[in-house]
């Protein structure tokens, strides 16, 4: 069986998520202790006790949903005696998921991990100013229907695909009149629903340029080393190891399109039969089930979660 480990992005945040493994793991609690240390404090309060409203912040969103699915991670290896390379073929994440991939695979350190996604969260909240931009999804329409609402909507604004997520999920950012107006659009289009999303910045547009050059100063001086498995990467939706490469290709996802639905359908067409969605929510998991239900799916975020993976290993 050709496995695949899938880590979560923005919006699967939760407090006190990671909390349950950090209780029991001794690993799990390494990996939120180096966290803190990376970060010079202690963002585990946060994730474990809240506010929700300022975990949501995308400067400790971002490093906070990546320490959880590593602390769940360390403890499949630590405690079960599993490691990437054995358990997976390939490792994929949807956006800021995608550090996390990498951090698993060996690519990146865990401290140099955490350090560059608080500069990416804080990179990318202030890339734009509050309430110029925005988000929205587009219920029922594929990535090419969403291409050409976004073009119509642009005007002298900036409106394009940001997450081609699953078959009829599509997230369109740019500026807000733009997004406002590719809303309306896609009513006279037969588009099941047009929706604003409530996010902090528009991300994964033109936009984000500043924080662009911001992560390619903070890439280029962090360490990466040759994953111990290939990664699917987002920009791409295909299998990458080279680390200059991967390198490049982070500073490319700030304003790039989310590829996921054709990472998977990549992983569908090189055999992959199951992935493992390990960190917070089952957010990737239901996009699966949309993409290829042929492909079965797992979750590992909570102790149990780790009784019923080993049961089936």
């Amino acid at each position: 069986m050709k496995k695949a480990l899938l880590f979560p992005g923005q919006g699967s945040q939760t407090v006190g998520m990671g909390k349950e493994l950090a209780d029991q793991f001794p690993a799990a609690r390494e990996v939120f202790a180096e966290v803190d240390a990376a970060l010079g404090e202690k963002l585990s309060d946060l994730i474990f006790t809240g506010p929700q409203a300022t975990l949501t912040l995308t400067e400790n969103a971002q490093p906070a949903i990546m320490a959880t699915s590593i602390a769940a991670l360390r403890v499949l290896e630590k405690e079960f005696g599993f490691n990437v390379k054995d358990m997976a073929v390939y490792v994929a994440g949807h956006s800021l998921g995608e550090y996390s991939a990498l951090c698993a695979a060996g690519a990146l350190s865990l401290t140099d991990t955490a350090r560059l996604l608080r500069v990416r969260g804080k990179a990318m909240q202030q890339a734009v100013p509050a309430g110029r931009g925005a988000m929205a999804a587009l219920l029922g329409a594929d990535a090419g229907q969403a291409a050409e609402i976004a073009a119509e909507a642009a005007g002298d604004g900036v409106c394009t695909v940001a997450n081609d997520n699953a078959p009829g999920q599509v997230v369109i950012s740019g500026t807000k009149d733009a997004i406002a107006r590719a809303i309306e659009i896609a009513k006279t289009k037969g588009i099941k629903r047009a929706i604003m999303l409530e996010v902090s910045a528009p991300f994964h547009c033109p936009l984000m340029a500043p924080a662009a050059g911001i992560m390619q100063d903070a890439l280029s001086a962090a360490k990466f080393s040759a994953p111990s498995v290939p990664v699917v990467c987002n920009v791409t939706a295909k299998a990458e190891s080279d680390p200059a490469k991967l390198r490049a290709l982070l500073v490319d996802q700030v304003t790039g399109v989310v590829r996921w639905r054709e990472s998977m359908e990549y992983l569908n067409a090189q055999g992959v039969t199951r992935v493992i969605e390990i960190g917070a929510g089952k957010v990737l998991s239901g996009l699966m089930k949309r993409i290829a239900p042929e492909i079965e799916s797992m979750n590992i975020g909570v102790p149990v979660d780790l009784d019923a993976f080993v049961a089936v290993e």
